[in-house]
């Protein structure tokens, strides 16, 4: 409905013809339209909501919040027994802005930050957002090749860097000229070469920094880098209002307000930096880890009296303890989750669990709303955040009908104003205003929306379209599975195989899980098309900087897919 709804906003309209023989009985369409009655109610409910102002700009958000909250806890580092509350964070963030300043940091300058999860992190972002400046966040995991691609795609004029990281820092081959030694600041341990130690700076700058020139919600805050499938990372190019319109979102979705919010991730991520603002709206307190421990997540939210957290995956595969239930969440965020494993999730961990699909380049789009309990285990992201438009696109640009799967189509204030410096990028995603996600979607009668994969991440096998995501999140439902990845292998016959790279569980070896018991699995969930014909081993998988398999280095240089693999048809080892 919502497909149909969008048409006029697209071009001529397309006849949507549905079988009579495939439409649902009086009964089911009164149940829809009792649905689509509540999801009305909440749309007119959006419009009242994006009606309210946001603050003029982050550091407006941050003086507001220090004012309101004052001694109350705003960033607890636990695990370093470090703790700042909203009135030492104003602070130390004027500090750092000043200092930077001095450095010849002012509006519009690309500032790359390579820190730990660290006070500083935050107050670093912070207080570029409130110069008006750019930061360009890089994961502490990249080689010194990765560095030097972002720091020059960016045009970096300076770079906050950890002292850990200055070794990687000096293999770097190539800097853009304004780069200078003097443009480095270092956190850590003082570096010798380096004068600019970032606690020496800040602590010597002077208090309130106010900058000279105005701030604006449409003004760059980030350059973000994104992976994809194919080629080098982009700089999605995020504005103020990005951050804030999204914590504000994610807020108001939950119909919950929250004390203790737990980041369980590096901050170089996206979902650190609108969970921030997101407890600075609410006066609650943001608790960071030093850095990513799935064994330890639950133990986190138990201990810390966790109210709202991101449950991935990986979390949910931790064995069981007895305490799983005893916690203090009211919602939990989870993304692209297995859908069979969506109800116990909620039953084990005490919590209401919804998806909230969205993407670096436009913020939350897509979220399901807490009351909706009958579609827990259903695949469905849900229905569209405030603030966004949605539509399911065929390939001639046109919205298909209900049940039919198109691409999904996203705009709205906030989303990011393009790819750094990459023309061609920009011109193949945008359609006007339109931002193309890549992702393919279908829409039911009810509204309720669902991702079936990737339009370049698709296995084509006899003319059918198979979404590698479908048979991944088949695959790790099976306990024994810690990851998995499908590819498609060139075929003569079929043109194209499945075939699925397997990591089991830590201890748990490839003969207690032999190929043929995976096989049986995949047949109890999968269409025989979809099976894989080839089950490969791995003991690890490399990761892209958004934490998605890279795919790409399974495959790139191997002269032949089917090598070291089960060959399902021909029952042997290839």
């Amino acid at each position: 409905w919502k497909s149909i709804a969008m048409r006029p906003l697209i071009g001529s309209p397309r006849a949507a013809i549905i079988p009579r023989s495939l439409l649902p009985s009086d009964q089911a369409m009164t149940d829809i339209e009792t649905v689509r009655s509540r999801h009305r109610a909440l749309m007119k409910q959006n419009r009242a909501f994006m009606a309210e102002p946001l603050p003029e700009n982050i550091g407006a958000l941050v003086d507001e919040a220090a004012a309101r909250h004052g001694d109350a806890p705003a960033l607890v580092f636990f695990e370093i027994g470090e703790t700042l509350s909203y009135r030492a964070l104003k602070d130390q963030v004027d500090r750092c802005a000043a200092a930077l300043a001095r450095l010849g940091i002012g509006k519009g300058a690309h500032v790359v930050v390579m820190l730990p999860n660290m006070p500083a992190y935050p107050v670093t972002w912070l207080a570029l957002a409130r110069l008006g400046a750019i930061m360009v966040p890089v994961n502490v995991r990249y080689t010194a090749r990765e560095l030097e691609y972002a720091i020059n795609d960016a045009e970096a004029d300076a770079l906050v860097i950890h002292s850990d990281y200055v070794p990687l820092l000096q293999n770097v081959g190539r800097r853009p000229a304004g780069l200078t030694d003097g443009r480095i600041v270092t956190a850590g341990k003082p570096c010798p070469g380096f004068g600019n130690h970032w606690p020496d700076l800040v602590a010597a700058a002077s208090p309130g920094f106010r900058p000279s020139w105005p701030v604006g919600l449409d003004d760059l805050v980030n350059i973000q880098y994104t992976s994809g499938t194919t080629g080098f990372p982009k700089g999605c190019m995020i504005p103020q209002r990005f951050w804030l319109h999204m914590a504000r979102v994610a807020a108001f979705v939950t119909r919950q307000r929250f004390k203790r919010i737990l980041v369980a991730q590096f901050f170089f991520y996206m979902d650190p930096m609108f969970l921030l603002p997101l407890a600075f709206f609410q006066g609650g307190a943001v608790y960071f880890c030093s850095g990513p421990s799935n064994a330890k997540f639950m133990e986190w939210v138990r201990k810390y009296e966790i109210e709202l957290c991101l449950i991935f995956e990986p979390v949910y595969k931790q064995p069981p303890h007895p305490d799983d239930g005893k916690t203090k969440l009211k919602n939990a965020f989870i993304f692209g989750f297995t859908k069979e494993n969506h109800a116990d999730l909620e039953r084990r961990f005490n919590v209401t669990a919804r998806e909230f699909y969205g993407m670096t380049e436009n913020g939350g789009c897509i979220y399901l709303p807490p009351e909706d309990t009958h579609m827990v285990g259903s695949g469905s992201c849900g229905i569209p955040a405030p603030g966004r438009e949605v539509a399911i696109m065929g390939e001639d640009g046109l919205p298909v009908p209900p049940g039919e799967v198109g691409e999904l189509w996203t705009r709205g204030p906030g989303q990011m104003l393009g790819y750094y410096n990459k023309p061609e990028a920009n011109a193949e995603s945008f359609r006007g205003d339109w931002f193309r996600t890549g992702d393919l979607f279908r829409v039911d009668m009810e509204g309720y929306h669902t991702i079936v994969g990737r339009i370049k991440d698709m296995v084509r096998r006899s003319g059918e379209n198979i979404a590698s995501r479908e048979v991944e999140a088949v695959l790790r439902t099976m306990s024994e599975i810690k990851e998995a990845a499908v590819v498609p292998v060139p075929d003569p016959v079929r043109g194209e195989e499945v075939k699925a790279y397997i990591q089991l569980q830590d201890g748990i070896g490839r003969s207690d899980v032999p190929p043929e018991r995976i096989l049986a699995h995949c047949e109890a969930g999968l269409a025989r098309f979809k099976i894989p014909r080839y089950i490969a081993y791995r003991d690890s998988f490399s990761y892209t900087a958004s934490d998605r398999v890279e795919k790409k280095k399974l495959t790139d240089g191997v002269a032949d897919l089917r090598a070291d693999s089960y060959d399902r048809v021909d029952k042997v080892w290839r």
